[in-house]
């Protein structure tokens, strides 16, 4: 126990000494690290625009049901106009 052993904290899994014999493998380990972040950030926006798109196309359904209900009420009234008018017009009220 008398030795001392030291221990170097490297938090890179290569040393400059590696890289400087091998840089090949240093820019593979880098370039894997890169892809590797743009993967997940794609994936976090990608989730993140789903969401708001989500929000939006529940916004756009409920004007369109109310939409669709005044339409309907629209051309329910105008058909009972169109019929009172017309049950005038048969009966000499109106020309």
């Amino acid at each position: 126990m008398s030795e001392k052993t030291e221990i170097k904290a490297n938090p890179l899994p290569i040393s400059f000494a590696e890289f400087a014999k091998e840089p090949v493998k240093g820019l593979l380990f880098i370039v894997i690290i890169a892809i590797g972040y743009l993967y997940i950030d794609g994936k976090i926006n990608y989730t993140s625009q789903i969401e708001k798109q989500g929000v939006k196309i529940d916004a756009l359904e409920l004007k369109i049901d109310n939409a669709t209900l005044n339409l309907k009420r629209s051309d329910s009234l105008l058909s009972a106009s169109l019929a009172k008018l017309t049950t005038l017009q048969e009966l000499g009220k109106i020309k």
